[in-house]
């Protein structure tokens, strides 16, 4: 599996609840016009998809065969009903990141290569043992990362509605809305039950930020990466540029909180502080690999230490993973969210749409982190109350008075030192 920039290939943790940018769909006419007739043929469609594409040559050891002829020997008298019941065939593959979405859903997926977001900006997933609905991460200054929201929060109801039962996509149905409104959630985090109401937004999102940072053994500089958007890396490029004709000695890149994106973005930005190694390998249910390579590009290569946390998901985990097999940079923080698998996202006939889970990806040295994550090589954790500090100040995030950065600085400076 080759990963193109122009492909649909998402590196994505879950569903973000605003507008997701995927790329090079076409929605046939001729196919609607089909399904009118026949709603048979989506769940065909899909199941075709599945068939075709999914990881698990097993199916979740589901006799996939016997699916299609219990769907298919079903008469549906609407597109709601083929619908219902494709979510209910895909729910046996155990997978919450397989999953369908009707038109409205579908549409609010699709690519806005503007950069600007509507909603309250936080990724989901679905528990998979528990089915409960986990907060991935909030997206760095929007309403829901201003209002308190962390990573692992998990959504007990929305506007009243409780979450059990509830899928992600109906989950996104209910919380996105139009700027200004607001949503009620109320949150369990730990023991405690916390209600938020946030207000939704057009959020415009720039995925780097940096600075200079003064430091006893030189300038420092100071990247956050808060999400891997297509163009971040053309961000991340100017970053290291600007950074680097500053004359720092080494770097910090933040990737705390960040929930991932597109696996393309990952490995440009990993080659742009590599210049030799492997970054990642993709595997399907053939067990073909596709490795992708350090092409000799890099920016620099200078001291690197990453920040990382439970809220680093999917594509950061990918670069973490390769800069740290490549022993390329020093990974400080807290173990990672623990998301190895890509997903394909696709349009049907009648214009809905689907994720599945077409590959899991490795390490370079093949570690398969799903479900675990990375590991830190210096463990540094926050305490609820340098927690909730840095919530109610994200002024705070990246300076001495962020506990995380203050260590990774520290790592950092004995580096710089030592070369």
């Amino acid at each position: 599996m080759v990963i193109k920039k122009n492909g649909l290939v998402l590196g994505a943790t879950a569903v973000t609840l605003t507008t997701i940018a995927v790329t090079g769909f076409g929605i046939h006419s001729q196919g609607q016009a089909l399904f009118k007739e026949s709603p048979k043929n989506l769940v065909d469609e899909v199941w075709q998809v599945i068939q075709r594409q999914y990881v698990d040559a097993t199916f979740n050891k589901v006799d996939w065969q016997a699916v299609r002829k219990e769907y298919l020997s079903k008469n549906y008298t609407s597109k709601e009903d083929a619908y219902k019941s494709i979510r209910k065939m895909l729910e046996k593959l155990g997978d919450p990141y397989t999953r369908f979405m009707d038109p409205e859903e579908f549409k609010n997926m699709q690519v806005d290569t503007s950069g600007q977001l509507t909603g309250i900006g936080i990724q989901i997933s679905q528990d998979e043992k528990t089915k409960q609905l986990v907060v991935i991460s909030p997206i760095e200054d929007t309403p829901a990362a201003k209002a308190g929201i962390v990573s692992k929060d998990i959504i007990l109801t929305i506007d009243g509605k409780s979450t059990k039962g509830m899928d992600t996509n109906q989950a996104v149905s209910l919380i996105r809305g139009e700027p200004g409104t607001s949503v009620k959630l109320m949150i369990q985090r730990g023991e405690q039950r916390l209600p938020f109401n946030i207000k939704r937004a057009r959020i415009e999102i720039h995925p780097v930020r940096y600075s200079l940072q003064k430091s006893p053994t030189g300038n420092v500089g100071y990247i956050r990466l808060n999400q891997f958007s297509a163009n971040a890396p053309k961000e991340m490029n100017r970053a290291i540029r600007d950074l680097e004709a500053k004359k720092v000695s080494g770097y910090i890149l933040d990737l705390r909180s960040n929930p991932g994106g597109l696996l393309y973005a990952s490995v440009e930005i990993a080659r742009m502080w590599m210049n030799k190694g492997a970054i990642v390998s993709t595997v399907d249910r053939q067990g073909e690999r596709e490795r992708e390579e350090a092409n000799g590009s890099a920016l620099t290569t200078k001291p690197l230490v990453v920040l990382v946390d439970k809220g680093s998901a999917s594509a950061s985990e990918i670069l973490s993973g390769a800069l740290q097999d490549n022993k390329r940079a020093t990974i400080v923080g807290t173990q990672t969210f623990g998301k190895g698998l890509v997903q394909s996202v696709r349009p049907l006939e009648d214009g809905s749409g689907m994720a599945v889970t077409i590959a899991k990806y490795l390490t370079p040295n093949g570690r398969d982190i799903n479900k675990h994550g990375i590991d830190p090589d210096i463990k540094s954790e926050l305490t609820k109350a340098q927690q909730t500090e840095l919530i109610k100040d994200r002024d705070r995030i990246g300076t001495a008075k962020d506990p995380q950065f203050a260590k990774a600085l520290e790592v950092l400076q004995k580096q710089i030192a030592q070369k």
